[in-house]
């Protein structure tokens, strides 16, 4: 029990006066208060209740100067309440405001997750072998099938379309060997790839009733397989130039032609191809006659070729990811709308009369890439040279028949 003379230990605490004492008469008394210590009206003690200071269980007011929530008396005693929450507060951190996913945190997280570097690199990592060799394969037996008599050569002498067929996938290992002096006969020392292109040549040419050659040639089918043998022409290239800077560092025009071969190499055999099946154009050369993709591959070869000696400043993994981006699309557009024309021929129309005086490819009587499969383009062609052919024989038989009759 505290004393008379004494204010409770609660209202000092809070910094209240002292309690007033109600007397006889009602007067209050004020018992120990020092007046004009606090702005909390003194509690008083009616009927022996002391009353409880109005202030107290809420912040007392402080007065200007001082900080928040700090009684006049009490300043010490909320520093010291500060200084040991200060600690334990400093550990809890307020949660920040959640971003919506739409917001700008989403598409940073986004951005950086898509990284056009890291998509590259995984991109140049993902491995040909079985499902891209398998479509490069596809397409290019398929074009060999277009080829005409192509048909008949496979019912008659079946060894020799199997080497068309071997010489449509691998051509381009076989130029790309004798440009750098290795054995030809190199890569096929591959037993799984050439088993592969062997059955994917059987299928296209003998399967009962042409099953698996009607479902390649769908052409949404088709389109897929296109596209995925682009990958593979491009990763050549690059897998080219790089066995070529391994020979010769410093020779450009050496890693150029081996790039170069490595993606249309089947292209450039045209003519030894043909003999193999009989036929002898020599005016379907493909280097006077370039097709997209030869003019393609030469072109991405350039480009290989400068970021292999420094002069691009480009990663390898991103050219890489781009030409391919750039070589599907055309691709794809290309056999989707059974063109024959190239992308390259309008910047071709405008350098070509600058630097050489004339158009230089602007006729493309086939494409042995796919273009070939178009009609009677070629047909028409071939068709019209005998017959300008005979006519001169017909001319120079009647010049020799008016000589002797004179």
């Amino acid at each position: 029990m505290p004393r008379m003379g004494s204010p409770p230990a609660s209202l000092a605490l809070q910094g209240c006066p002292a309690p007033r004492l109600a007397g006889r008469n009602g007067v209050a008394m004020s018992v120990g208060s020092a007046p004009g210590t606090s702005d909390c009206p003194a509690p008083s003690v009616v009927l022996g209740v002391p009353t409880t200071c109005p202030d107290v269980g809420r912040r007392p007011s402080s007065p200007a100067g001082a900080g928040p929530g700090v009684a006049p008396g009490g300043r010490g005693r909320a520093q010291l309440r500060g200084a040991v929450a200060g600690p334990r507060a400093a550990g809890r951190t307020r949660p920040g405001p959640r971003v919506a996913p739409g917001g700008r945190a989403g598409a940073m997280e986004l951005l950086s997750a898509l990284s056009l570097g890291e998509l590259a690199l995984s991109f140049s990592r993902v491995p040909l072998f079985p499902v891209f060799d398998l479509s490069y394969f596809i397409v290019s037996i398929l074009y060999l099938k277009y080829e005409p008599g192509a048909v008949e050569l496979s019912r008659r002498h079946p060894v020799a379309s199997w080497l068309c067929a071997m010489l449509h996938c691998f051509g381009s290992y076989i130029l790309a060997d004798l440009l750098l002096g290795e054995p030809l006969i190199d890569y096929f020392s591959n037993n799984s790839s050439i088993l592969l292109a062997s059955a994917v040549w059987y299928l296209i040419f003998f399967c009962p009733l042409d099953l698996f050659y009607k479902c390649v040639c769908f052409l949404p089918v088709k389109l897929i397989f296109v596209a995925m043998k682009e990958v593979v022409r491009v990763r050549k290239i690059a897998v080219g130039i790089h066995h070529a800077h391994h020979h010769y560092h410093h020779g450009w025009f050496v890693m150029i032609a081996t790039g170069w071969v490595k993606g249309s190499g089947v292209a450039l055999m045209s003519n030894f191809e043909q003999l193999l099946r009989g036929v002898w154009k020599p005016e379907t050369n493909e280097i006077l006659h370039m097709s997209f993709p030869t003019k393609a591959s030469l072109y991405g070869a350039i480009l290989f070729t400068l970021q292999q000696t420094r002069w691009l400043p480009v990663s390898k993994a991103s050219l890489i990811f781009i030409f391919t981006m750039f070589m599907v699309s055309c691709k794809v557009f290309l056999t989707a709308t059974h063109s024959h024309t190239s992308p390259f021929d309008a910047l071709e129309g405008y350098i070509c009369p600058v630097l050489f005086g004339s158009a230089c490819g602007g006729d493309h009587p086939h494409d042995n890439h796919g273009g070939s499969h178009g009609g009677g383009g070629p047909g028409a062609q071939h068709s019209a040279m005998p017959a300008k052919s005979k006519e001169e024989l017909s001319e120079g038989s009647r010049k020799k028949k008016t000589k002797k009759a004179d």
